[in-house]
């Protein structure tokens, strides 16, 4: 309390929700429409109400995957048996709900600015010496429980949803190399300015996923997606608390987040 007494600062890393925003073409799109609008019903004082339907997949905008959301060869983390597991039309292990709130450790490796690009070029795969670079040149190192947050600066291509999906271009993000150096240092999450965090070649789609098997499946690290780095990285901020609340859906793959990045004022 004597550090939020000092002055603390809260950094939005979501992107907004938005109809017509980016969307993976293996997710249902995000949609809002008014259900009742202003003057549809007054009541007799002369009040009246408006309210919203919104429809979305749990992997769409800014998330975080559960670790039911990847299988290989059958089984989910821990040796779980994901045809099991799926039953009444949601899971009964490793759903999204399983994932508690927290307050924790996080930094920003930049890896942009390791290149001395605004961001960098499709189908870019990060090592994990790169990593390692940008963490030393930082000052920073991932801590056990914490999360490390990836700066691709393909997030200021957001409002441009074809370029930022990529589909023909690839998008930057971590090879499996990489994804091993983040389980190694043992963070519960993972995320990138990108639709799927980890490398997708030119004209390949999600043909295949390693980085999601390594992490999700192999040693149960979450993957964050969509992340709103841009603020971060223009600021030069490396280390900060990270604050994350995904929705509490039962037996759900995936969550929207609106994760917080909290620094001392004047940073």
């Amino acid at each position: 309390m004597a550090a939020v007494a000092a002055g603390v600062e809260t950094i939005d890393l979501a992107q907004p929700l938005a109809n017509g925003m980016p969307c993976s073409p293996n997710h249902p799109g995000f949609r809002m429409v008014l259900a009742r609008r202003h003057g549809d019903m007054v009541r007799e004082d002369g009040g009246s109400a408006a309210s919203e339907m919104i429809t979305t997949g749990g992997h769409v905008g800014t998330h975080i995957d559960a670790l039911a959301h990847v299988s290989q060869d059958g089984f989910l983390y821990d040796g779980v048996d994901c045809m099991a597991a799926q039953t009444g039309g949601a899971f009964s292990v490793h759903g999204v709900d399983t994932i508690a709130p927290r307050i924790c450790h996080g930094i920003l490796l930049d890896i942009a600015k390791l290149h001395g690009v605004q961001h960098l070029p499709g189908g870019h795969g990060i090592t994990a010496e790169e990593l390692a670079e940008a963490a030393e040149r930082a000052g920073v190192r991932p801590q056990p429980g914490g999360v490390c947050l990836v700066n691709t600066g393909w997030g200021t291509l957001w409002t441009q949803p074809q370029r930022y999906l990529g589909l023909e271009s690839g998008v930057p993000g971590v090879t499996p190399d990489a994804a091993r150096w983040l389980a190694r240092h043992e963070v519960v999450a993972a995320g990138a300015d990108t639709s799927a965090f980890e490398q997708v070649h030119p004209g390949r789609g999600h043909a295949t996923l390693p980085v999601h098997r390594i992490l999700l499946v192999e040693n149960g690290i979450h993957i964050m997606e969509h992340l709103r780095l841009t603020d971060l990285a223009e600021r030069g901020i490396a280390e900060f608390a990270f604050v994350l609340a995904p929705l509490n859906i039962v037996g759900a793959t995936g969550s929207p987040i609106r994760p917080l990045a909290v620094v001392s004022s004047g940073r």
